[in-house]
This record gives structure tokens, C-alpha cells and sequence, in this order.
């Protein structure tokens, strides 16, 4: 089906191992990611797309129209993390930025999204120059602001469904320390739905010698914090997983001062609807009864700061990837996922809203030859740096091709098949 094509991904290395140093050296924080957008931009017009620059913010898309046939998605996220890379590679960022706050942080890809982005320019030069192997409308979609699950959600706001052609199926992947040349795949649930809190308690401050005349909101944070732990232990049933984590407490300035307010901020992941609303409704229950329980005359504001839906493998559409991936690629670098990854994306907002499947896998981008038996592979998965870590970066090659081929051969599943 694809054998020309896939032929021809190792002569576009050098210059695609390029944009992605390029990339990593110069990363940028969600809802800022101007110039790698322009990069993208310019890359997709040479190959003759149709490219719409500042889509839900600075999202590209870039449309090819090649005859009569499906129209498919490939979708790729652009955005970086205020971390301060420790890889030591000589394309290291050094980069800084201002976040929304007004502070000054460092930049670094450590989600590995400069080399989605660059997979995603590699098949798409791939699809423009094959034009005679496929027919169809291919839509790439560089999107913005995936670090804050906002990015696809300003992307439909902006009309993304009703300006370009709407998809019979959105396709993407994320690269892991997994094994690198491999995928892996699972369907239903790939990832969590994730949901982001900041619940604020108010109290009533005075002297840290008096509490007797206070209403102390900094105990009744500490409280919640350790009552909303029983929601995974005691109210969701141990075959449902749930992770609940307070990354945040804060309250008053100095020592011998009670507060008027204390702030937590919490996520949830969940991979069940039903499962997720049990949770949300505990998060408020147990935030109120701590603030009754400590006689404050005001209820806590209990704010969703973000929230991003569960990522979801369409079985059919999956298992029809899946076997041109074993078929094109090899059995032997395809790979189910035993379980869901408890991280979370924003991807299946496409999907969901266009009422059509999604296919999406992860990409392996850690030295292969460290999973070799007799190794234990989720001993040597977890001895190496995760997504969001400062010492993240998956080796480029056999990386790069591998994504570049996955997004290929999975366009091709649909488009190939009307040529």
C-alpha cells in the first residue's frame, strides 16, 4: 500500500532532523507559540497546501486536496513547558519567556511536541510529493495550547469544522520512553480525562496567638486535602481507576497571621463518564462539609480551571490502523498498550465534536537496546525520564521516521484506499 512511500521518508531525514533542532532549541509556552507556527507555516505553503495561520490562536491548518476520496486529519500539538531543560544535548533550550502570571521561566520541550510537529511536516511532504498513490483531502492540524487543554477547544471556537473540510477520522500520536521504532496502541481509552480545580476556603483572619477569635481556612484546606484522598480509596471501586493529586496549598505571608482564605489546586483523571462525575460531585461534597465543619459562614468557590476529555481509540478504525501498521511497518514494532496512560491530552475534543472516529498511539523514542530481555520493560520504563521532565528527549532517529511513517501509513488506511 505504502512501500514507495515509506521508501522515500530516509532521504527527507537530514532536513527534517534540522527543523527539529530547530524546534527544540526554541520552544515556546502555550498561547505563544508564534514562531513555531510561522515555521510550519512557511514549510506546508512550499509543499503546496493551503495554509490558515491563526486558527483558535496561533494554529495552523494546512489542506490538500487531491481528487475525490475521504478527507482525514492528522493532527499535531506545537506548545512547550516552563521547565528548564538538564539533557545536556547541544540543541538544548536556553530559552525564557513571561508566563500568564508576568514571571519570567524557562522553556523546554518536554513533552516531546516538537517532534510531533515534525513528523507531522515529514508526511505531509510525503502525501504532496505521492500524490499519485492516494486520493482524497488531507488536513494537517498544527495545534496550539495543548499543555493547558485549551488548544483544541479554541480551535472549534474559531470554526475549525465549518471553515475546512470536516474529517471522516482524526489521526495522532504522542511519542513516550517507550522502545524507539515501535508503536503501540490499544483501543477505547489511551489516555485520561483530566480535570483541574482550584478550590478556595474563606475563613475569617486574626492573630496567629488568638485562633479562638479566627476562622482558620488553612485547616480546613489541610482538612480536605487529606478527606478528598478517600475518594479514590473508599468511594470508587478498586477496578476503576482514578488518580486524585493536590498539587497546590497556600495561604497568608507570614507566620503568626490566620488568613482570611487558603487556595488548593487539585487534578482528577479518570478514563469512565460515570466514574468521572462521581468524582467532581465528591470534590464539592467533601470541600463544603470541611468548610461547615469548621463553622464558616461562606461556602468555598470551587472553580474548573481546566478539564480535558478522556482519549478515546475508536475500535474499528483503530484495528484498521493496526493492521496496515503490523503490515507496513512490521508485527515486531507494533504493540498493544496492557493499559490506558494516566496523562491526558486534548485531541478527542476533534473527534467528539465531528461525531467521527479517532485513532491514536504512542510513539517509543527511548534507546530500544535498554528493553532488550532479559530486561524488565516496566523496570527499565520507569528507571528512564518521563514526558515533563527537564532530562526528556527522545532520540531523534529511529524516532522521527518511525512517527513519520506511522502518520503515513495510518492516512493511508483511508486515502489509499480510494486510489
Amino acid at each position: 500500500m505504502t512501500t514507495t512511500q515509506l521508501a522515500n521518508v530516509p532521504s527527507l531525514l537530514p532536513d527534517l532532523e534540522g527543523i527539529y533542532r530547530d524546534l527544540h532549541a526554541n520552544p515556546e509556552l502555550s498561547k505563544q507559540e508564534k514562531r513555531t507556527a510561522g515555521v510550519v507555516a512557511a514549510y506546508m505553503t512550499e509543499l503546496g497546501f493551503e495554509v490558515t495561520e491563526n486558527v483558535g490562536g496561533y494554529g495552523v491548518v494546512a489542506v490538500l486536496t487531491n481528487g475525490e476520496g475521504p478527507t482525514v486529519w492528522l493532527r499535531a500539538d506545537m506548545d512547550a513547558l516552563p521547565v528548564a531543560e538538564q539533557t545536556g544535548l547541544d540543541y538544548a533550550s536556553t530559552v525564557t519567556a513571561t508566563n500568564p502570571n508576568g514571571d519570567k521561566v524557562p522553556v523546554m520541550h518536554a513533552c516531546g511536541h516538537d517532534m510531533h510537529t515534525t513528523c507531522l511536516l515529514g508526511a505531509a511532504r510525503v502525501f504532496a510529493e505521492s500524490t499519485a498513490e492516494w486520493s482524497g483531502t488531507l488536513v494537517a492540524v498544527f495545534q496550539p495550547d495543548e499543555e493547558t487543554l485549551h488548544g483544541s477547544a479554541a480551535m472549534l471556537d474559531d470554526g475549525i469544522l465549518d471553515r475546512f473540510p470536516k474529517p471522516e477520522v482524526v489521526l495522532g500520536q504522542h511519542v513516550g520512553p517507550l522502545p524507539a521504532g515501535t508503536v503501540f496502541y490499544r483501543t477505547g481509552p489511551v489516555m485520561a480525562a483530566a480535570d483541574n480545580f482550584e478550590i478556595t476556603f474563606f475563613g475569617a483572619g486574626g492573630h496567629g496567638s488568638m485562633p479562638h477569635t479566627t476562622i482558620d481556612p488553612l485547616v480546613m484546606a489541610a482538612s480536605a486535602v487529606l478527606r478528598l484522598q478517600t475518594i479514590v480509596s473508599r468511594e470508587v471501586a478498586p477496578n476503576d481507576s482514578v488518580v486524585l493529586t493536590v498539587g497546590s496549598i497556600s495561604a497568608g505571608f507570614n507566620d503568626n497571621i490566620i488568613s482570611d482564605e487558603a487556595v488548593i489546586k487539585l487534578t482528577l483523571r479518570t478514563f469512565d463518564l460515570e466514574v468521572r462525575a462521581k468524582a467532581i460531585a465528591s470534590i464539592e461534597r467533601i470541600s463544603r462539609a470541611e468548610a461547615l465543619a469548621s463553622g464558616a459562614t461562606r461556602e468555598p468557590e470551587i472553580t474548573m480551571t481546566t478539564s480535558g476529555p478522556t482519549t478515546l481509540s475508536d475500535g474499528t478504525a483503530t484495528l484498521r490502523v493496526v493492521d496496515d501498521f503490523r503490515s507496513e511497518l512490521g508485527a515486531g514494532r507494533v504493540f498493544l498498550m496492557p493499559t490506558p496512560a494516566p496523562g491526558s491530552e486534548d485531541v478527542g475534543r476533534f473527534g467528539f465534536a465531528a461525531d467521527v472516529p479517532s485513532v491514536f498511539w504512542f510513539l517509543g523514542g527511548a534507546e530500544a537496546s535498554l528493553f532488550a530481555p532479559p530486561a524488565d520493560p516496566l523496570k527499565v520504563l520507569a528507571s528512564l525520564p518521563s514526558n515533563h521532565s527537564p532530562m526528556y528527549a527522545p532520540q531523534i532517529e529511529p524516532t522521527l521516521q518511525t512517527g513519520i511513517e506511522a502518520l503515513v501509513v495510518s492516512g493511508m488506511s483511508w486515502l489509499g484506499a480510494s486510489s
